[in-house]
């Protein structure tokens, strides 16, 4: 294959690489070696920051947030819950720092307001008794899975640009200070094939030092910060609710939809395959979030999920992935011998459109274009594929429709068959056999309170039933979606779960047999993956 660029990595960044290159009239091919949002873009909280929990340590990084909130609050509404913050003090809490909060918030320009303690639990009945000290800011939650599909979405049209799923870089061809072409393995079957560009982009995440160093660059230095999520089966708060503190565990009870997901734990870790959630982090993160939210003692917990943070490594951050800056760096890799070879990498997803400008600021300075860059002023477009993701759109879509053919397949999000119709026949990144995880990340299947129990057999029979499952590799796809939703259901196994946790078993294994040898599923040898079992389990959850 040969394109312009070769983008390494669809998480958000990838993806607004693509996206931005597409509007300087620059086409690319995208590739991931799991699927979209496979890495820390799918494992983490929708939180689209004001910038307030940086404000104290860090006050550039709460600056960009700031600023590039209000530019994707313009660009993308469609993908953003304008809800809304607060930042509480609790009994217990530092009282100076929660005096000096507004100072911090003002000197990174992030409008503030303070409020009594009795004002914040009129805005938010939830709260604390114990809380003394309160101040608003303009956070809000994003649904990365749609602004992705949409980013991939608007690049195909605009540039022809391509995205492969389960295409993993394994090696580079270079000589002379050039990249010659990219080594690539289909994970779904083994085969072979080199992607050959003008220049080639890392923006592999929390794998983008591996990346540099199949390149023969060693300049890439990360902390790997692992960090676990609970979800609730209701939303517990109309806006997001953040800890008055220095950032720490279970300091973040976000609103997402019609659930809450309390965060997050930050735990170094080395590896980064086969990551899950723990019942120690999900203790942790309770122990903290019910301080400021005593009704999480007594919620339902439906699901817990993981994601690792890429932090940069700095001298001073020693093992607490706390003290790593929530900031980005571009590496051009000059200095290393490379003309073609870029690497971005650190970041948050608030900040994920300012780190693609800066790459495709550089790639297309080295192939000679010069038109500027579109990203912050240009709408993203919505196609009728990239909706499902969004929290109750399939219900009002449904309903309005009045087809008593479309039947529903999902009960708990009222997904639709016209809904998967859609996703196979239009979605980035669709695939001749989509397995049920491709679907979810590109739906609300398997979101509900059942996680899946249900859906997935249904969503598998109605594959059958349209002729794209046509052998027991159906039945593999079935399997792997729901052993992949059990990782994330363990951690929460007691009270009201339990029971939901036993009727799956009953049916996955007394009825379907799901529990003996099935042939191996046709995509995606990576099942025992973590960070890609949690696609779609997070932000939009």
């Amino acid at each position: 294959m040969e394109t312009e660029v070769l983008v390494i990595g669809g998480g958000v960044t990838g993806t607004g690489i693509m996206r931005d290159l597409a509007l300087r009239g620059i086409s690319s091919i995208l590739v991931d070696k799991r699927d979209l949002n496979a890495g820390a873009s799918g494992g983490n909280h929708g939180l689209l920051h004001s910038g307030g929990r940086y404000a104290a340590n860090d006050t550039e990084t709460a600056r960009e947030c700031m600023a590039e909130g209000d530019i994707l609050k313009r660009i993308a509404p469609e993908c953003i819950d304008a809800c809304g913050g607060l930042f509480v003090a609790v009994e217990g809490d530092d009282p100076e720092f929660a005096e000096r909060f507004a100072g911090y918030c003002s000197a990174a320009g992030i409008p503030s307001e303070t409020l009594t303690p009795a004002e914040a639990r009129e805005l938010e009945p939830a709260l604390s008794e114990k809380i003394f000290a309160a101040y608003t800011v303009p956070d809000a939650t994003i649904d990365p899975f749609r602004i992705t599909l949409e980013q991939v979405n608007q690049a195909r049209d605009a540039a022809g640009s391509r995205f492969l799923p389960h295409s993993e870089v394994i090696g580079f061809a270079l000589r002379d200070g050039t990249i010659l072409g990219a080594s690539c393995r289909d994970n779904r079957t083994g085969e072979m094939f080199v992607i050959r560009a003008r220049q080639y982009v890392n923006a592999a995440g929390a794998w983008a030092m591996e990346i540099a160093r199949l390149a023969g660059c060693d300049s890439v230095r990360l902390l790997y910060a692992k960090g676990t999520l609970v979800i609730s089966n209701s939303r517990m708060a109309k806006r997001v609710i953040n800890r008055l503190r220095l950032p720490g565990d279970g300091d973040i009870l976000v609103p997402g939809g019609t659930v809450s997901m309390l965060g997050t734990t930050s735990d170094k870790v080395t590896e980064l395959e086969n990551l899950r959630p723990t019942v120690d982090e999900v203790d942790r993160n309770l122990a903290e979030g019910i301080a400021m939210v005593p009704a999480l003692a007594s919620a339902r917990f439906i699901r817990a999920f993981s994601g690792v943070r890429p932090l940069l490594m700095a001298a001073d951050s020693g093992i607490d992935g706390r003290k790593a800056s929530r900031g980005f760096a571009l590496f051009d890799h000059k200095d290393e011998g490379l003309s073609n070879f870029a690497t971005v990498t650190g970041g948050k997803l608030t900040t994920f459109r300012l780190m693609a400008e800066k790459t495709s600021d550089l790639v297309a300075s080295r192939l000679g274009n010069t038109a500027p860059c579109r990203t912050a002023e240009e709408r993203l477009p919505i196609g009728d594929a990239l909706r499902w993701t969004t929290p109750g759109f399939a219900a009002r879509y449904w309903f309005s429709r009045k087809d008593p053919a479309d039947a529903i397949l999902c009960e708990c999000e009222m997904v639709p068959r016209s809904a998967v119709d859609s996703i196979v026949a239009e979605a980035p990144g669709a695939e001749d056999e989509m397995t049920l995880r491709a679907i979810a990340v590109r739906s609300r299947v398997g979101k509900g309170s059942c996680q899946g129990s249900f859906c997935g057999i249904r969503v598998s029979s109605y594959l059958y039933d349209r002729g794209i499952y046509t052998s027991p590799a159906g039945l593999g796809h079935m399997r792997d979606f729901f052993a992949e939703r059990y990782k994330g259901i363990l951690p929460v196994l007691w009270g009201k779960e339990l029971p939901q946790a036993e009727l799956a078993e009953t049916l996955h294994c007394g009825l379907m047999g799901l529990d003996v040898a099935v042939p191996a599923a046709a995509a995606d040898s990576e099942t025992g993956d973590e960070t890609d079992s949690e696609t779609g389990d997070g932000a939009g959850q």
